[in-house]
């Protein structure tokens, strides 16, 4: 029998496709589910339990949660990375990640066939196709849920005639999580005008209480948390996650354009991301100069919207990792946090690399590097050319609206 590689969750489409691949296919199917940092343990026993029940040639589990970080996720923080100014990429950099690790465990396998059970009114199903066509072209890429255009009911109907148990009541709200962020989808989201009530968000309101923490940054990378150092930053933004996301911060509803061309709707909870990349950012313009922050803005928008097409693969990725890495050689010290319900508030920092120093003088107040004289020569040649230009084209600017008595 041939060999398919079949990423796995365990929910309804994987189910489908574990079946249809070994039943109707007659193909030998291979299970695999990739952990970013968003399984527990018990979480995995079942979802190993179930591809078993269902008959998989073989099951295993890749651990990918630090690759996770120090491939993707770093370089977000690096970059600040909000899509939209809103969303921080919880699960459209965890699906790169995941798919490049299916497509390297297909290749191992020496498999004939990939498969994944994307619909086709998504972005995920771009993003797995790509890096399978990138990685492994000369293996097959079977996606039954897609070609067959299957409805919820077509798939319950199948599985059940197969003798399939599992609960095939479909939860009210969708949720994936992952290191970077849990996202919610549900009918609210399907709308432009609703929102996520209470009940749907999966870490609820039990923290009331302000709390001060230092976040503390060595080299762009988060490693200490008040008192607490870390040995991995995947620690760091795992406790992070721990204390601030039942305070409800980091809620949101992200719209957004899809690969595919239509807009969509995602809600999210991802207090840690959210928070990391706010108290990052602050250090940033502590410790950068104005021509590194724009430099920075600009790739990092790009780089987190060619991430988020699925472009990771792209080696213009590497090239703008490389330029945001050597950005954070002086992105080091303390930022300081007050968590509050629903909302946190970044207060300052302090870094022996702060560009704000007192000895060089205070702005609005006095100077310590430069007469009154030094100005008035900067600015003169500062706008020599505006001058120039002023006077050949003996141009008189008014401001628009304004009246002559």
């Amino acid at each position: 029998m041939k060999k398919v590689v079949l990423a796995y969750s365990g929910g309804l489409d994987t189910t489908y496709c574990a079946i249809y691949l070994s039943k109707v296919q007659q193909l030998e199917v291979h299970a695999v589910t990739i952990q970013t940092g968003g399984f527990s343990e018990e979480e995995l026993q079942n979802i190993e339990k179930k591809a078993r029940l269902l008959g998989v040639t073989s099951f295993k589990v890749i651990d990918v949660t630090s690759a996770y970080y120090e491939s993707c996720i770093k370089y977000l923080i690096f970059g600040n990375v909000l899509k939209n100014a809103t969303y921080p990429l919880s699960v459209s950099a965890e699906r790169m990640v995941q798919a490049i690790t299916v497509a390297q465990y297909a290749a191992d396998m020496n498999a004939d066939f990939v498969a994944h059970g994307s619909t086709g009114a998504g972005n995920d199903q771009v993003r797995f196709d790509m890096v399978f066509q990138s990685m492994i072209p000369n293996i097959g890429i079977i996606t039954p849920i897609r070609d067959m255009r299957l409805s919820r009911d077509a798939e319950i109907s199948f599985l059940k005639e197969n003798g399939v148990e599992m609960n095939f009541e479909k939860a009210q709200y969708s949720i994936n999580k992952g290191l970077w962020g849990t996202s919610v989808g549900g009918r609210e989201t399907l709308t432009s005008d609703g929102y996520l009530p209470e009940s749907a968000w999966p870490t609820q309101i039990t923290e009331t209480e302000p709390r001060d923490i230092t976040l503390t940054f060595e080299q762009g990378e988060l490693t200490g948390i008040s008192d607490i150092t870390f040995d991995s930053p995947v620690e760091a933004i795992q406790y992070l996650q721990a204390i601030a996301q039942p305070y409800g911060i980091g809620r949101d509803i992200h719209v957004g354009d899809t690969i595919i061309g239509i807009k969509g709707r995602v809600g999210f909870e991802a207090a840690a991301p959210i928070i990391i990349i706010k108290a990052h950012h602050l250090l940033e313009k502590h410790t950068l100069t104005k021509h590194q922050l724009y430099w920075k803005d600009q790739l990092s928008t790009w780089y987190g919207n060619w991430l988020h097409e699925g472009m990771m693969l792209d080696p213009t990725m590497r090239n703008i990792e490389s330029f945001l890495q050597d950005s954070q050689k002086t992105v080091s010290g303390k930022v300081h946090v007050t968590l509050h319900p629903y909302r946190f508030v970044v207060k300052g920092i302090e870094s022996p690399h702060d560009l704000m120093n007192n000895s060089f003088g205070a702005y609005g107040e006095m100077n310590n590097s430069w007469s009154g004289d030094d100005v008035k020569g900067f600015a003169k040649i500062f706008g020599n050319q505006i001058g120039i230009y002023n006077a050949v084209n003996q141009n008189k600017f008014e401001l628009t609206g304004s009246k002559k008595n």
